[in-house]
């Protein structure tokens, strides 16, 4: 929730439209609906009622904005004062903060009065954009986001790369099939590293890339690069390709990726991880496939190959993650 800080880059018209257009396609959940995501046992019950506190918040969704917010660390703290949790900035806890537990006290530390805090602010920024058309889950995520005046200004998600990031990935893992709660196997992992080794060589492309292998791409990248007249794939794509070769379905953008994935603690990583960069969840720009002693095979950018590079090729790694296990219909 960092509509408080007033800081989120823009991005340009086109990718505004495509963003828009994934994110409007997602299916709505409806509430009354099961929490079939995989959350901390210690807040499953609240995250179940919390989540039914109006007809736009469901369990999943709450607890996909949870783990997208904080991992579900109750002392998570953001660089710009985001606290607990639900990571409310100091001045929205004042005014929407709850003392739901009835314990005397707003405690936004406190999950039982900050989790259904999250849930009835959810429902307070629905109704204030209630008459936003387009699809009214993702508008009440980007005003949780960037704050109800600028969902009204901009008649929908604002071109945000933030605010977009942020509402693509809650709705990616709050899609996530009840089935899909087992993380990728150390076979899957090879199976998708020998999928990706194949690809070495293979040009990048903006866009470009799904399940079935390479493909031609779409305009614009950041910097104005089209990937429209080349076939290959971007950074998402060859991970997207190489797991849907090991029978595993994941999202097709690097964000989304990583909703759709288990961090890793140092020690736990293993060869098939996805290795992700950016600032945080919502900002998260590219993903590579982990393969030891320090290296990942990734689709660096426009103008270069799929390759080897070394993980601290980028400044800014983020975390690594292990995908979660969903069917697909590759083998």
């Amino acid at each position: 929730m960092r509509a408080s800080t007033g800081v989120i880059a823009g991005v340009g018209a086109t990718s505004f439209v495509i963003v828009a257009a994934l994110v409007q396609a997602a299916p709505t959940q409806t509430a009354g609906a099961a929490l079939s995501l995989s959350v901390p046992a210690k807040y499953k019950a609240l995250i179940e009622e919390a989540g039914n506190t109006c007809p736009e918040v469901t369990p999943n969704l709450l607890a996909a904005l949870l783990n997208q917010e904080s991992g579900f660390g109750e002392k998570a703290t953001s660089p710009v004062g985001a606290q607990g949790i639900a990571q409310f900035m100091p001045s929205t806890w004042e005014t929407h903060g709850i003392d739901a537990n009835k314990d005397g006290k707003r405690d936004v530390w406190d999950p039982e009065d900050a989790i259904p805090s999250a849930a009835q602010y959810l429902c307070t920024v629905a109704a204030d954009v209630k008459d936003v058309p387009g699809d009214r889950q993702s508008n009440m995520l980007a005003a949780y986001n960037a704050g109800s005046g600028a969902v009204q200004k901009y008649g929908g998600i604002p071109p945000y790369k933030e605010t977009q990031n942020y509402v693509r990935s809650i709705r990616a893992l709050a899609a996530t099939p009840s089935s899909g709660g087992r993380s990728a196997t150390s076979s899957q992992a090879a199976t998708a590293i020998r999928a990706a080794e194949k690809m070495i060589g293979t040009p990048y492309s903006w866009g470009g890339g799904n399940a079935n292998g390479p493909s031609t791409g779409i305009c614009c990248s950041p910097k104005g690069r089209t990937g429209a007249n080349v076939t290959g794939f971007d950074c998402s794509g060859l991970t997207l390709y190489a797991y849907a070769k090991a029978g595993i379905t994941l999202p097709r953008t690097a964000a989304q990726q990583y909703a759709a994935s288990k961090p890793l603690k140092p020690g736990e990583i293993r060869p098939g991880d996805l290795v992700f960069y950016g600032k945080s969840p919502t900002s998260i720009h590219h993903v590579g496939i982990y393969i030891g002693g320090g290296w990942m095979i990734d689709a660096p950018r426009p103008g270069a190959e799929v390759r080897y590079d070394p993980m601290d090729v980028m400044s800014d790694l983020y975390s690594v993650a292990r995908p979660i296990s969903t069917q697909s219909k590759e083998t």
